[in-house]
């Protein structure tokens, strides 16, 4: 889980400059979409244009996951058994509603599987979804959500969200939040972003390349986050070298549970440097 994910771009997968483009973008996760970004007369043509640019390479350490249509469609099967043998890390199947969902995608594919979370049905599922030894990671579909919740605002969707959160930890796997729709709202996408890492979402996934800045800024580790990090495994390795189960950091017990977090902060930490320095 020390692999970032904080920024989740979708690119579509009929565009050969768009994909030029992604090569060169500071983003943890490229979404190659074969669904929504791509109209029905340029579905076929779309994923003969992703596997070539995929098979040209150039993502460099970038997680690349194809979003498939869904299993239910004309496209989705073709989708699936092409992107068996095209050079990605896994495939996003959209609209899971169950487990045995995953278990008909991962009949035509042996990548890994990944879930858009976007049903009224799949939210009450995601504990079983999660489950899956084949799932690796949620991806929240905000929009295809609100739409079937009839909800408004966000807030009406946080109980979706949690229960999403609640079984990817469960079970070990990722979580990524859903888009923020106004693309120049920088401030919106500022606190979304923050209330997206606050409830415990690994990252944001994206419709422009603008936002990837703020997405990724909102989900590493701050300086003053790495700082209190590593003072609090240097004073709690100091307390158990002299016998003392806990230590104390700026007025604040540290037990071994916090020593885990602040592990994991500045293991993240790490890994987002080295992508960076690439």
């Amino acid at each position: 889980m020390t692999r970032p994910y904080r920024s989740a771009l979708y690119i579509p997968g009929s565009r050969p400059r768009a994909l030029h483009k992604a090569r060169d973008l500071p983003v943890d996760v490229i979404l190659f979409d074969l669904e929504d970004a791509v109209s029905v007369g340029e579905k076929d043509s779309a994923r003969a244009t992703l596997a070539d640019e995929l098979g040209t390479g150039g993502y460099g350490e970038r997680l690349k996951l194809v979003r498939i249509n869904g299993l239910n469609t004309p496209w989705g099967p073709a989708d699936a058994k092409a992107v068996d043998g095209m050079d990605c890390n896994g495939v996003l199947l959209p609209k899971v509603d169950s487990a045995a969902d995953v278990d008909a995608m991962a009949a035509l594919t042996d990548k890994p599987i990944w879930t858009m979370m976007e049903t009224p049905l799949g939210i009450l599922n995601a504990a079983e979804i999660a489950a899956h030894p084949k799932v690796n990671g949620f991806v929240m579909g905000t929009n295809d959500l609100a739409k079937d919740l009839h909800s408004r605002t966000r807030d009406a969707m946080m109980l979706s969200l949690q229960m999403c959160l609640l079984a990817a930890r469960a079970h070990g796997i990722v979580a990524i939040d859903g888009v923020y729709n106004a693309f120049k709202d920088e401030t919106g996408l500022k606190d979304e972003c923050k209330q997206g890492r606050d409830l415990g979402f690994d990252g944001k996934t994206l419709i422009h390349p603008a936002q990837i800045d703020i997405a990724n800024a909102a989900f590493a580790p701050t300086d003053a986050e790495i700082d209190l990090a590593t003072r609090q495994i240097a004073a709690f390795d100091a307390a158990e070298a002299a016998g003392q189960g806990v230590a104390v950091v700026d007025g604040k017990i540290v037990e071994n549970l916090h020593v885990v977090t602040a592990r994991a902060t500045l293991a993240k930490a790490d890994a987002i440097a080295e992508i960076e320095n690439q």
